[in-house]
């Protein structure tokens, strides 16, 4: 079978995470205070509920687009869980801070890197240098740094996963919230360091309770000439079993996007029933992984008020997470799940992959169009609970 790039290229620093289980890391890497060179920001709570799981901290650094490193949670009886697979603060800082390449690929091979303007893969017109490659927009030429590749001899350079992944955040503000925290900042990112064609504010809100993790982007143009736009992210949800064959998944898309296979992982155009295929995860408890490998897009989403959920439960361990998107703008959904690994990244985002491409004709591929002056917001909400 035919692995992807990301599983063949993850650190081996995040193993130790992955096999975590129930056990929050030693305390030795609260020394860690900066990553991407400013201060983490870690929210807290004490549980209370004797009863039930609760979540009890979210660590993020804004000096990395407000990637969140860790999240905690409290369950009775077992202690405080990893919801991410992520390594201790010391293992994050020495990926992103020292091992890390000059676009920030490492950010998102561990805990939750937020995509932005594209989340997933852009092909386009390779440079002679290999460095950058054009596509086009409404008559106007986008140009990309080609940061990623295939392993294979037919392997194609393309984009992958936005603009923010080093990107600094300014206003950092942390409040109170009944019963938790919440911290908002401002990535103030321009025209995204000359790729793109308007000028963009991000602004990114994190909130702690115990019942829930919410995280939102609130895009705004703030430039002169319209933009196309599409938000999404890249957690790694941790299976603390160990036992990924008997984890359960459920998506609740009917259509799936092929793909040219499992290196480049390019859409061919075509969407494809997933009735009677492996890819149907519509169960109501979801359909074990067992030893299948994914890295796939499912769409045409059953929203149920409002909301479109996807649950990743860990029956050894007694364990589930509800991933509910909550913007109707969320399109797609990508599930990344190798099966040697501890982890399942669910990617909720606007677009489709390529949402450039002449492979969609004249579909509507998910990127929200905004005139200056014009916002869009992506809104997720993290639950737990013991299935």
């Amino acid at each position: 079978m035919r692995l992807s790039v990301r599983a063949l290229a993850f650190p081996a620093i995040v193993m130790p995470a992955l096999l975590a289980g129930f056990m929050v890391p030693a305390a030795r890497a609260q020394a860690v205070t900066e990553i991407g060179g400013e201060k983490i920001v870690t929210l807290k709570r004490a549980a209370v509920s004797t009863a039930k799981p609760e979540f009890t901290s979210v660590t993020l650094a804004p000096g990395r687009g407000m990637e969140l490193i860790q999240i905690t949670a409290n369950f009775p009886g077992k202690g405080e869980v990893n919801v991410l697979a992520s390594p201790d603060l010391e293992g994050a800082k020495k990926m992103l801070d020292v091992e890390d390449d000059a676009f920030g690929d490492f950010g998102y091979r561990l805990g939750a890197a937020f995509l932005v303007p594209y989340p997933n893969r852009i092909r386009g017109k390779l440079s002679a240098d290999g460095k950058t490659l054009t596509t086009e927009w409404e008559g106007h030429a986008i140009t990309l740094p080609a940061n990623n590749i295939g392993k294979l001899p037919t392997a194609e350079r393309h984009a992958m996963h936005g603009l923010i992944l080093k990107a600094k955040t300014d206003d950092i503000r942390v409040t109170n919230t009944p019963g938790g925290e919440q911290v908002t900042g401002v990535i103030h990112a321009g025209d995204f360091g000359g790729h793109w064609l308007s000028k963009t504010d991000l602004v990114v809100t994190i909130t702690l309770s115990a019942n829930a993790v919410d995280a939102s982007i609130v895009a705004h143009n703030v430039g002169g000439e319209a933009e196309p736009i599409a938000i999404g992210w890249h957690p790694y949800f941790n299976l603390p079993s160990g036992d990924r064959t008997q984890v359960r998944v459920h998506i609740p898309g009917s259509e799936l996007a092929e793909v040219d296979g499992y290196d480049n992982v390019f859409p061919t155009g075509k969407l494809l029933p997933v009735e009677g295929t492996r890819y149907d995860l519509r169960a109501a408890d979801g359909k074990a992984l067992n030893k299948d490998f994914f890295d796939d897009n499912w769409s045409h989403l059953d929203w149920k008020n409002g909301v479109v959920t996807v649950k990743v439960i860990d029956p050894a361990a007694h364990y589930g997470v509800d991933i509910e998107g909550l913007s109707p703008q969320i399109k797609t959904l990508q599930m990344y799940a190798p099966p040697t690994a501890k982890f399942v990244a669910i990617e909720d985002q606007f677009n489709f992959a390529d949402p450039f491409g002449k492979e969609w004709g004249k579909m509507d591929t998910g990127m929200v169009t905004l005139k200056p002056g014009q916002s869009t917001q992506w809104h997720m909400r993290l639950k737990v609970f013991v299935p």
